[in-house]
């Protein structure tokens, strides 16, 4: 059964100026809502990947909220501070840290959560990046219901960013360790090669100390919340290992494992690369069926 959908513009005001969002409402009374929250570096609302003038669309996370909709499940989704209609909320680089995205995504949970005559609780689902922050803004806090990690990394980001540097040559791989062990221990590194810049330039160093501080595995096993971990066989960027970790950390959670669904929810049957990347340029590629059954479950159970 599905129901009319009404969409609504949102803003949030922060000290840096407006974030704007978008909330899905179907046609029923007083339906559950999910905070969603994108992953990390210039992606929208929607899931799109915002580079400069130019958009590279899946439109993921807007069919996420679209398919919730159609099972009677409001939605509040937003861009993120300094990034699309959000884009004047952004600050210098330097001064971006990632508790500031956890501090929107509770003041975001604060506002829905007043609106306690319209819906019926209030559920938090982040996205890659997004999981963590999810997770954070949810700990201790009484307003959220329900917590989903989809396809959330079960690892430290310093530890991430180590595996994916693991093929290159072993000098610039102690280097990166070397360099992320300074940051862990909150100091800044001056002398970063060029060839790394884009990585660990100075602006962005502040942001990734305080990124480094968070474990995926003892934030979520902090969580007293019902814990959904949802994680695509098929997806290149979090593996299945980084949900198992995640759960093995929690116990409680509950783990759904989607066959052939990659990092933005579509459908793929390889983990090959140009079969991937044709469904990250794809806005019309609905996002996994199975991946709306598991959460409409979890959260209407």
């Amino acid at each position: 059964m599905s129901w009319a959908v009404e969409e609504r513009p949102v803003s949030l005001e922060i000290p840096a100026g407006e974030i704007k969002g978008k909330m899905l409402l179907p046609d029923v009374e007083t339906p559950p809502v999910v905070l969603i929250i994108a992953g990390s570096g210039p992606t929208d609302m929607d899931g799109n990947t915002v580079l400069g003038a130019v958009t590279i669309k899946n439109n993921s996370l807007k069919f996420l909220a679209e398919g919730l909709a159609e099972r009677g499940i409001a939605s509040l989704r937003y861009d993120k501070r300094g990034i699309a209609s959000s884009a004047a909320a952004g600050q210098v680089e330097a001064d971006l840290r990632f508790d500031d995205y956890v501090a929107d995504a509770r003041a975001w949970i604060d506002s829905l959560a007043q609106e306690k005559a319209r819906f019926s609780g209030v559920y938090v689902l982040g996205h890659s990046e997004g999981a963590l922050i999810g997770m954070l803004a949810s700990a201790g806090n009484e307003q959220v219901k329900g917590v989903i990690s989809l396809a959330g990394a079960g690892r430290p980001a310093y530890e991430i960013i180590e595996r994916q540097m693991s093929g290159q040559p072993a000098a610039v791989c102690q280097l990166v360790k070397s360099v992320n062990d300074s940051l862990r221990a909150g100091k800044t590194v001056t002398d970063i090669p060029v060839g790394l810049m884009a990585l660990y330039r100075p602006s962005v160093q502040p942001y990734l100390i305080s990124w480094y501080r968070y474990n995926p595995q003892t934030v979520v096993a902090g969580l007293e919340q019902p814990v959904l971990i949802v994680q695509g066989d098929k997806d290149i960027q979090v593996s299945v290992e980084d949900a198992q970790l995640l759960k093995k950390a929690q116990p409680r959670a509950t783990i759904e494992l989607v066959e052939n669904m990659n990092h933005v929810l579509k459908r793929c049957e390889s983990t090959e690369v140009n079969e991937q990347q044709s469904t990250y340029a794809n806005p019309d590629l609905p996002v996994m069926k199975n991946l709306l059954d598991v959460i409409d479950k979890f959260i209407k159970p």
